[in-house]
C-alpha cells in the first residue's frame, strides 16, 4: 500500500489539459504563502487536485516533496467538503519559513474560502 491510498487517481489532476483548463479559466484565491487557482467542473462530482510547484520557488527536492506532501493530506481531509472543482496549487519560496502545522492551517482557511465562494457562485 502507498502513502497515497487515500488519495486516488479520480482526486488528482493527471493530463496537461486538465491542468491548461484550470490555468485558462480560474478564480484565485491565496495568501503571501500559497496561491489556489479554482476552475468549476462540469462532469464528475467532487474536487480533484493538481500540484504545480516550482523548482525556482524551491531548490532542493526535499523541501518541494515536503511541501507537496503536505498539500496533498490537507486536500485529503478536506475533499468531501470541497464542491467539484479542479485546484492547481502553487507555493512562493516564503513557504519554507513556516511550520508544517501553520502550513495545515492556511491551507484549512483557503479551503474554507474556496466552499464559500463556491456555494454564492
Amino acid at each position: 500500500m502507498t502513502g497515497d491510498a487515500g488519495f486516488d487517481r479520480s482526486r488528482r489532476l493527471t493530463r496537461a489539459r486538465d491542468y491548461g483548463k484550470v490555468f485558462a479559466d480560474n478564480f484565485r484565491i491565496g495568501d503571501r504563502y500559497i496561491t489556489m487557482l479554482v476552475s468549476p467542473r462540469k462532469e464528475g462530482d467532487g474536487a480533484r487536485l493538481g500540484l504545480a510547484v516550482a523548482k525556482k520557488q524551491l531548490r532542493r527536492a526535499v523541501d518541494r516533496n515536503r511541501v507537496k506532501r503536505i498539500i496533498r493530506e490537507s486536500f485529503r481531509r478536506e475533499w468531501a467538503n470541497l464542491p467539484g472543482i479542479d485546484v492547481v496549487v502553487m507555493i512562493r519560496r516564503p513557504i519554507l519559513e513556516l511550520e508544517q502545522k501553520e502550513i495545515f492551517s492556511r491551507l484549512q482557511r483557503l479551503w474554507h474560502k474556496i466552499s464559500k465562494r463556491c456555494e454564492n457562485s
